[in-house]
């Protein structure tokens, strides 16, 4: 009897096909669990000992992705048993590729953030990055969705070649009439991933200088010193010479003074330990040389040469003023003259 109902027929297969079908299927779920359960348990704790965050993502990955798709790969292979009919065996074959398209798309997406997330735990925050990476990431997702789609339309029959060629024809015509803005999109990426500069750094390019404010896809914007704002294209400042005084360590000040010619030899030699002195005494400042630079048209000519540490235009400005009323002050206690522009006539008397 249990035999024979075994052997029974139901929609073109046997009852006992059905079981081990239901057996199979059982015994996958089952053995998806226990792995889920104790081999996943154990990859965590494993996990929480390593500094490392790339073991995190496997697992996490594993866990989203993987195991949602072993259950379909089981409930699939059991559905391969079966007998089915050709409308059923086609949907089925459908909805796996639909599922192995979504699954690869969401690896592709996840593989691709985790990677932009790397890259900004290495970065100082920066919210400004963190926004054109999101941009970034947005337009990746378009083009991953858009090959995903492709490639599910061509796995159930649809003639794609011709579209395809036809936008290989369309995106040729499209890419030489916006030649300059894809040129300014790839100037963005080489600006945002090789950083030769950031918002809010004092950048000089050609004849302008002025606080980086906006680093957008197509164009950057500068906010001036006399307070308008400057807008160049991202490929006019990737083609120029950018000097960055952002990222300026230490600034170098040369400055030049002159003395009377009255000043005597004594206290001429003695000008270049005054300045030095004094240099020192002035914090944030290293002292490189001071020498008596030449004989000018009306004075005797210093040379003076030191660092300010850090790139602050206006501390340096602070310290320039205060070495320079240092010397005055200095100067005048030693009774040394600052030249200024004379001339000296010189009359003789003609003999008659």
């Amino acid at each position: 009897m249990i035999q024979k109902l075994a052997n029974s027929m139901f929609l073109g297969n046997s009852i006992l096909n059905y079981l081990i079908v239901v057996l199979m299927v059982f015994t996958g779920f089952l053995g998806i669990k226990i792995i889920e359960y104790v081999i996943f348990k154990r990859l965590r704790k494993w996990a929480e000992k390593t500094a490392a965050t790339f073991d995190d993502f496997i697992i996490e990955i594993i866990k989203k992705i993987g195991v949602p798709l072993a259950y379909f790969g089981v409930f699939y292979l059991g559905m391969n048993v079966l007998t089915l009919n050709p409308l059923l065996r086609k949907i089925i074959n459908i909805v796996a590729t639909s599922i192995l398209t979504l699954t690869a798309v969401r690896f592709g997406i996840a593989l691709i953030s985790y990677g932009f997330e790397v890259y900004l735990s290495k970065k100082e925050k920066n919210e400004a990055l963190k926004r054109s990476i999101d941009g970034i990431l947005v337009v990746v997702k378009v083009v991953i969705w858009g090959l995903a789609i492709v490639f599910f339309l061509d796995n159930l029959g649809f003639k794609i070649s011709a579209v395809i060629a036809g936008l290989g024809i369309g995106g040729v015509a499209v890419a030489l009439a916006a030649q300059a803005v894809l040129g300014d999109l790839f100037s963005y990426f080489a600006i945002l991933f090789d950083h030769p500069f950031e918002i809010g750094d004092f950048i000089i390019t050609g004849d302008y200088l002025g606080t980086v404010e906006h680093i957008g896809v197509k164009t950057t914007r500068i906010r001036s010193l006399s307070g308008e704002q400057l807008i160049f294209s991202n490929t006019d400042l990737t083609n120029s010479r950018v000097r960055n005084y952002k990222r300026m360590e230490q600034r170098r000040v040369v400055f030049k003074l002159g003395v009377t010619y009255q000043t005597t030899s004594e206290k001429a030699k003695a000008i270049p330990g005054i300045i030095k002195d004094i240099i020192k005494n002035v914090k944030d400042t290293v002292f490189d040389r001071a020498h008596f630079f030449s004989y000018g048209d009306f004075a005797l000519i210093f040379e003076i040469v030191y660092y300010v540490e850090g790139s602050d235009y206006n501390k340096y400005m602070d310290i320039q003023q205060k070495i320079n009323f240092a010397i005055k002050e200095r100067f005048e206690t030693e009774g040394i003259e600052f030249a200024y522009p004379t001339q000296t006539l010189y009359i003789t008397k003609a003999s008659t």
